[in-house]
């Protein structure tokens, strides 16, 4: 039977494949519909096996949100060209679509969710084939509350998903709590999500830099009682330069590393405990205000007021409870 253009321009509506490759599967299957579409499907499959080892660092990153929850799904692709493309951004939305119907948890349900009689894995490895580019799920995150709220950068590499404690959250307010997670990156919505280890760590980190700082201090405010320059004694190379410019002769810079190392043990031995802990403490509240959603000063804010303060003006007791990233434009 031979194949008619109809049959092509039917074959490419159901797969997405090429004119080309239809043809050649109507061909093979003699003009059987149900055959040509597998075969086109397991060409699809050998295609992007192929492309396993290739990096997928472009994309599409969106989000949406339906009331109490909101979820964002990254799909990946080698090319920018190829992230533009129609039916890939199409794809990207019809999963979305199917997270948010199912309200999927995790990525484990959302793969089991099907898009025109596929799961979603065999929906990627479908357009794959097609577009002769490996594509994967770059990401999947989700968030249940209240009210939530999703903000989509315009690159199409960036969402930002919020959720709050209240039910109704004015729409500009909620925009503007999802641009600010977009903007500056915060590690959680609130202080008590960091895990300890990661505030012990970056505690452990503030208490070192502390004595640190303070023992340079006494040492360089020793090297300028006795005469000799700190930024000549500081270093090897430092004190090497100052013996070959004539700064220093090689008799004062021993002089001067005996006096260094004298004055280092000296205030390692005497160093107020209370003072190093409310140094570091200081840093470590500084960490917070930089990571921690609630206590970033808002943005947007012209007398510096933090984001827990302009949602509380927002409404009384408002309050990001969660949030989610999803960055595509990171090396």
């Amino acid at each position: 039977m031979a194949v008619t253009i109809n049959d092509i321009k039917k074959l490419r509506d159901m797969t997405g494949a090429g004119l080309s490759d239809c043809k050649k599967a109507l061909i093979e299957s003699d003009n059987d519909m149900t055959k040509a579409m597998e075969l086109i499907r397991k060409r699809g499959q050998a295609i992007a096996a192929k492309r396993e080892d290739r990096n997928a660092a472009q994309g599409i990153a969106i989000g949406k949100s339906v009331g109490e929850f909101a979820a964002i799904v990254a799909l990946k692709c080698e090319t920018d060209f190829v992230a533009k493309n129609e039916k890939f951004v199409a794809l990207a939305k019809a999963i979305l679509e199917a997270a948010i119907a199912a309200k999927a948890q995790n990525i484990d349900e959302l793969n089991a969710l099907t898009i025109d009689g596929k799961n979603v894995p065999e929906a990627i490895t479908a357009l794959s084939g097609i577009t002769g580019e490996k594509m994967e799920l770059g990401a999947y995150e989700c968030l249940s509350a209240p009210s939530t709220v999703v903000y989509n950068h315009f690159n199409g590499m960036l969402s930002a998903a919020v959720a709050f404690n209240q039910p109704k959250v004015d729409n500009e307010v909620a925009k503007a709590i999802a641009m600010q997670v977009a903007s500056m990156n915060p590690m959680k919505a609130t202080r008590d999500q960091i895990a300890q280890e990661v505030i012990d760590e970056e505690l452990r980190v503030a208490i070192d830099k502390t004595k640190a700082e303070q023992v340079k201090k006494h040492v360089e405010n020793a090297l300028k009682k006795a005469g000799f320059n700190a930024y000549y004694c500081a270093t090897e190379e430092h004190q090497k330069e100052a013996i070959m410019k004539g700064y220093m002769t090689e008799e004062q810079v021993e002089e001067a590393k005996k006096l260094m190392a004298e004055k280092a043990a000296e205030k390692e031995a005497n160093m107020s405990e209370q003072m190093i802990q409310n140094i570091a403490n200081g840093r470590l509240n500084k960490f917070f205000q930089e990571n921690v959603l609630m206590e970033q000063v808002y943005e947007a804010s012209e007398n510096k007021e933090t984001v827990a303060e302009y949602l509380n003006k927002a409404s009384k007791g408002l309050v990001a409870t969660d949030m989610k990233r999803v960055n595509l434009n990171v090396d």
